[in-house]
């Protein structure tokens, strides 16, 4: 069956292509770098959904690869996205330029705790968008862990 597309579906479009991607990550004085150049593919699912496949190397040298998933589900009226690990629910802001996907993850501090996340999408024009990461503390601060800047190849 197909879905009766709405504007947030419409959204999601904006982020096809083959983009490349610039970490910004803060890391310990003992930890290596955020590696080689990585790429990412995003194509459209019937207008419904976007597929991205991210490929690139790991600080150790070794590739890697991270696929995501991501929709709008018009009854939640939320973006989401769905693994065994990862559930995303999302807002766009009032400008539509910034989608924040809530979700739950490890606690990378404490083994076997789960901790608030939120995953930012913010466009910065047609060609240029940016991919940030944050996790929230006990204290209820938001720590940053990562930021990425993604520029259109294609």
């Amino acid at each position: 069956m197909k879905a009766d597309l709405v504007d947030e579906h419409r959204w999601l479009q904006q982020l096809t292509g083959r983009w490349r991607l610039a970490f910004d990550m803060p890391q310990q004085s003992d930890e290596p770098d955020a590696g080689g150049t990585w790429e990412e593919n995003v194509r459209s699912l019937d207008g419904a959904w976007i597929v991205a496949e991210m490929t690139g190397t790991m600080p150790d040298g070794s590739s890697a690869t991270n696929i995501l998933a991501l929709g709008y589900d018009p009854a939640k009226k939320r973006y989401s996205a769905m693994s065994h690990l990862w559930i995303y629910e999302g807002r766009l802001d009032d400008t539509g330029k910034v989608l924040t996907l809530d979700c739950e993850g490890p606690d990378f501090d404490t083994v076997g705790r789960t901790a608030p996340y939120q995953d930012i999408i913010t466009i910065k024009d047609e060609n240029t968008r940016n991919f940030s990461s944050r996790i929230r503390l006990a204290d209820g601060s938001w720590k940053s862990v990562m930021s990425c800047d993604y520029t259109r190849i294609e």
